[in-house]
């Protein structure tokens, strides 16, 4: 995060374990106070403990994200012991996998309630005091099986309005200082994704090589690398996964700026006039503006 500050605050959903916890520990690393959310206060121990045990400041919030009575709760309570937050990170979220004709309505409901309701109420919370500050960041978890992916209905849904709801929060918030962007990350080894395995009744090696085996660079993600990726974009931008690096429109193998307009240099200079996959080809506005 850009412009970080000791006196900055911020708020971290599904941070006991995973991606939220390695993106928790990041955040205070770098020097803001964080608020460890989850919905078992307790399960936050750990996270804190690493935290202050590292020097930072760190509080453990309990707190069910679809319950708008309890996020209200939570974001007041982060206020009178930490500050007002500016950044939040929207990363809480459970898996229900099953075929279309096997998945429950419980099941689709409870994906939904907790990826998106859940993303939803926290914003809403939180963007009055990004406002008041004049600055603020929001960085939802997606995915890339946004597209699509067999037995994730519920999941891939949630996922895809994921995005349509940056988006609409960049429009909606860029004006007061407040960028919004999602990040869609591939196969994450997780406690989450080994559940999966567990569930299905496969042994979690084989789940990962197979999950493997579709990502082109041949490998699957950690949470601390993914948390380490700095929200750099303007704002309704999605950083996709290691599977897109080679397919993403507007960018070189290895960029994570994949949506940005204009594109970042690397990706200018790979199809610019002067190259291979240049020739032939008009430069557009963004062209001229890059160089």
């Amino acid at each position: 995060m850009s412009q970080s500050a000791p006196s900055r605050v911020a708020i971290v959903t599904g941070a006991a374990r995973g991606i939220g916890e390695a993106t928790a520990r990041k955040l205070a690393a770098d020097g803001l106070a964080v608020a460890v959310v989850d919905l078992d206060e307790g399960a936050c121990a750990s996270a804190v403990t690493a935290i202050h045990d590292a020097g930072g400041t760190a509080l453990a919030v309990g707190a069910d994200v679809s319950d708008a009575a309890q996020v209200t709760a939570a974001v007041e309570r982060v206020v009178v012991e930490l500050g007002a937050p500016t950044v939040l990170v929207n990363n809480a979220g459970v898996l229900r996998d099953n075929l279309l004709f096997k998945m429950t309505e419980d099941d689709w409901e409870t994906v939904m309630a907790v990826h998106l309701r859940g993303a939803f109420l926290f914003s809403r919370a939180v963007q009055k005091h990004m406002v008041d500050a004049g600055w603020g960041r929001i960085v939802s978890l997606s995915s890339t099986s946004a597209l699509g992916n067999r037995g994730q209905a519920n999941y891939a849904a949630a996922k895809a309005g994921i995005q349509g709801f940056t988006k609409t929060l960049a429009i909606e918030l860029g004006r007061f200082g407040i960028t919004a962007n999602a990040v869609a990350p591939g196969f994450i080894v997780t406690d989450m994704t080994a559940a999966t395995a567990a569930r299905v009744g496969m042994e979690f090696a084989d789940f990962e090589k197979a999950a493997v085996s579709q990502i082109p660079v041949g490998r699957a993600g950690r949470p601390a690398p993914r948390a380490s990726r700095p929200a750099t974009c303007r704002g309704g931008a999605c950083l996709r996964g290691p599977e897109w690096s080679r397919s993403a429109r507007g960018s070189s193998p290895g960029c994570v700026r994949r949506r940005c307009r204009p594109p970042c240099r690397a990706a200018t200079r790979r199809r610019g006039s002067g190259g291979r996959a240049g020739r032939g080809r008009r430069r557009t506005r963004w062209d001229r503006r890059s160089r």
